[in-house]
């Protein structure tokens, strides 16, 4: 699999475009800031098929250029726990730096579910804390878990905000406790990890 990570915008949101060597399929997680600007060409010059667009969760900074996606025809695909705040951005409660475009026909995702695209096939994990419908994608072939603001290295994602479910965060952190040592992680936000160093 093909990974393509990019940090983005003011407060450093990463990207990912991850695409399958043979079939040239992929998926985008978590467009953010200056996404779509990033990407497309990428995806044009490589002639990417782009299949999807999947929310880690739906926060603005995970969500703000999910709309220009959908305009181009690519469904966009989040926990339901996590879909008000893509059918009406800022109904979190938290303050966008800018205004944020509606998708009004997201497609849902839960636990257990499959991400295919080309020969590439991943899992849905649900991760609530963070958010109400925060989640996980972990591909077991690559070694690769997609952690959203679930896990960071050397930390976990805000407990203090009003999507936010302290209680359930543990619960969480446990579920990903039992995942392969190597699994590299990839967060919403800062470096990339492993299960091992954040045990």
């Amino acid at each position: 699999m093909l990974i393509i990570d990019k940090i983005l915008g003011p407060i450093e949101t990463r990207t990912l475009l991850l695409v399958c060597p043979k079939t040239h399929e992929a998926v985008l997680i978590d467009p953010s800031f200056f996404s779509f600007r990033y990407f497309t060409p990428i995806i044009q010059e490589k002639q990417y098929k782009l299949k999807k667009v999947l929310l880690t969760h739906s926060h603005y900074d995970h969500i703000v250029d999910m709309a220009k996606f959908r305009d181009l025809g690519v469904p966009i695909f989040v926990h339901p726990l996590d879909s008000r705040n893509v059918l009406a951005p800022g109904s979190d409660g938290l303050r966008s730096f800018k205004t944020i475009d509606a998708v009004s026909d997201p497609h849902f995702f839960q636990e257990g579910d499959k991400i295919t695209f080309g020969e590439i096939e991943g899992v849905v994990i649900e991760t609530p804390g963070h958010s109400f419908g925060s989640v996980c994608f972990y591909f077991e072939k690559e070694g690769v878990l997609i952690s959203g603001d679930t896990l960071f290295k050397g930390g976990i994602g805000r407990l203090d905000l009003p999507t936010s479910e302290p209680d359930k965060m543990e619960i969480s952190l446990k579920k990903l406790k039992k995942y392969p040592e190597a699994t590299v992680v990839y967060p919403g936000h800062g470096p990339t990890t492993t299960i091992r160093e954040e045990l």
